[in-house]
């Protein structure tokens, strides 16, 4: 396995465990990064910018794309220092920051109605959703009467005004289920309502660019030859140590109930839409449609718990409001026991991270960014090969048991 980059001594578990992803669980593309202290000590990519270039473990591609046929032949081109990827969920955590900033700068009331912002949304029994309850997945509108089109889902439009129209599932703030298409269009029409800025272009102008992230959420043009292609990998059998992962039968349940909460939630655009469509990459979906390196990802989470080259996002009352506990308990959606903070979840079974202080997000199918200020570690993992995981993907989840062993000086499991 032909993997480059850098690694600071003592965290060469890391990079052993990176080569095991490849040999034992299929991994295709990938790059991982690690921040200590504002400082990068983990850098490292290998495999294929494409998901259909060759195996390069025991993993297989049964289809191209997602679940559509393709009649691209193989890319071979190798994954590159700056080749970026979608991220699907973990450009949540990125998103979260900006109603935060937006707080902590004096400009949103987290405590305030949604319909003091967005007046519009206080229809139809949302008068009481606060602020508080979107970053939480407290607000009840997780799905929508009527899915959207891809089309109507990319406008920048659509999105929102559905949702201003929609009867919440349950009384906003008294329980919790996890928003996963619906964020996206919450969070953008909030920041568009506070700041006069689409979503994307906050975060472009007060995060990537003074931190030199390669992040974007609406990819430019100018951007679009570093961007990979994503897809479907099959799930690693049990052979070279890695174990066919079975969900629980509630969650397969839960999944296959056509009326359910969850299969309504993933199923807010129907038909599913290919991420792997400039449209879709251009399009400004903060809770879904990120692009970034893993190397972006580790350093924004650095710059939320403490200074990187000058530049630091959350004063110490933002950082703590990130990651207090808003929500705990069965997820309406997930099924699973979740845990949010304010936009990011936090350290738990369903999605366990460095520690008990850690807050971040997952990505579905794979990538993962988080910081854990107690160690001062922030790490950012992104893959072209998208698994049926939401939250704990094994890829991940072997190089976040890498970096605890390395960060408290003991071995590599």
């Amino acid at each position: 396995m032909d993997v480059q980059g850098t690694v600071a001594a003592g965290f060469e578990p890391v990079r052993d465990a990176f080569v095991r992803n490849f040999e034992r669980l299929g991994e295709r593309g990938a790059a991982v990064a690690v921040f200590q202290d504002g400082r990068k000590v983990v850098d490292l990519w290998a495999g294929t910018r494409d998901v259909d270039g060759p195996d390069q473990g025991l993993g297989q591609v049964p289809d191209q794309g997602l679940g559509q046929v393709s009649d691209r032949l193989p890319d071979a081109a190798p994954w590159a220092v700056d080749t970026a990827q979608v991220v699907r969920s973990a450009t949540k955590g990125v998103a979260a920051a900006v109603p935060l900033l937006l707080h902590q700068r004096g400009q949103i009331d987290l405590d305030a109605p949604v319909g003091t912002y967005w007046p519009e949304f206080k229809a139809a029994g949302k008068e009481r959703v606060l602020v508080r309850h979107l970053l939480s997945h407290r607000a009840g509108v997780p799905v929508l009467d009527r899915p959207l089109t891809p089309a109507e889902a990319l406008d920048g439009e659509s999105g929102a005004r559905a949702l201003a129209a929609q009867r919440p599932v349950w009384e906003p703030g008294t329980d919790h289920g996890y928003h996963a298409h619906t964020y996206s269009w919450l969070i953008a029409e909030l920041v568009r309502r506070v700041t006069g800025r689409s979503v994307g272009r906050w975060i472009a102008e007060e995060i990537a660019r003074p931190l030199g992230l390669d992040f974007w959420v609406g990819l430019p043009a100018e951007e679009a030859h570093r961007v990979g292609r994503i897809g479907s990998l099959s799930e690693p059998s049990a052979v070279g140590g890695a174990l066919r992962l079975r969900p629980k039968r509630s969650v397969s349940e839960a999944y296959r109930d056509t009326e359910s909460l969850t299969r309504r939630a993933f199923g807010v655009i129907d038909p599913r839409p290919d991420e792997n469509d400039p449209a879709y990459r251009a399009a400004e979906l903060p809770g879904s449609g990120g692009i970034s390196t893993a190397r972006a990802l580790a350093r924004c989470y650095a710059a939320m718990i403490g200074p990187v080259d000058g530049h630091r996002l959350f004063a110490p009352a933002t950082l703590t409001l990130a990651r207090t506990e808003e929500s705990a308990g069965p997820d309406r959606v997930l099924v699973v026991a979740t845990r949010f903070g304010l936009g990011f979840m936090l350290h738990g079974p369903a999605a366990p991270l460095l520690g008990p202080g850690s807050f971040g997000h997952p990505g579905r199918g794979g990538s993962l960014g988080f910081a854990d200020p107690e160690s001062g570690i922030a790490f950012g993992y992104v893959t072209n090969g998208m698994r049926k995981g939401v939250t704990a993907d094994p890829r991940a989840q072997a190089l976040v048991r890498a970096v605890r062993s390395a960060a408290s000086g003991g071995s590599a499991p």
